[in-house]
């Protein structure tokens, strides 16, 4: 799992950044400023929770089945969050009207307070002994 959560969020991590260079350069004369705020929005949570994935990957004071729990949370978190704003942003170059499936952009941020809800409670649960 440590291996698949590293690759995930290195995979995450890329694509942000080539989606947030195509919106600030490819995007800028085809879409209005407030489409490229919000494409600009996407990729930020995209980053944001491929940093959070290469913590939880990394680290040891998670168990393995709630990092499977969190990989889970966020992917699906960035495919229907990020995924749906991209898809928004870039509504008027599409033929497909993505306005139809914009009610999985909440879904998605909702899977993300999920996973960080269930960090929380991981971290509350840790017992430490003091020597």
């Amino acid at each position: 799992m440590k291996k698949t959560l590293l690759v995930t969020a290195s995979v995450l991590g890329l694509i942000a950044i080539i989606l947030g260079a195509f919106g600030a350069h490819g995007l800028k004369e085809l879409i209005s400023p407030e489409a490229q705020k919000t494409f600009e929005t996407g990729v930020r949570y995209q980053m944001y929770h491929a940093i959070l994935l290469l913590f939880v990957g990394s680290s040891t004071l998670i168990n393995e089945k709630i990092k499977k729990v969190i990989f889970y949370l966020i992917v699906f978190g960035v495919l229907f969050f990020s995924g749906s704003i991209y898809g928004l942003a870039t509504n008027d170059l599409s033929s497909f009207n993505f306005k139809t499936i914009g009610f999985i952009t909440p879904i998605g941020g909702l899977l993300f307070i999920l996973a960080w809800g269930v960090l929380i409670v991981n971290f509350s649960k840790l017992t430490y002994k003091i020597r």
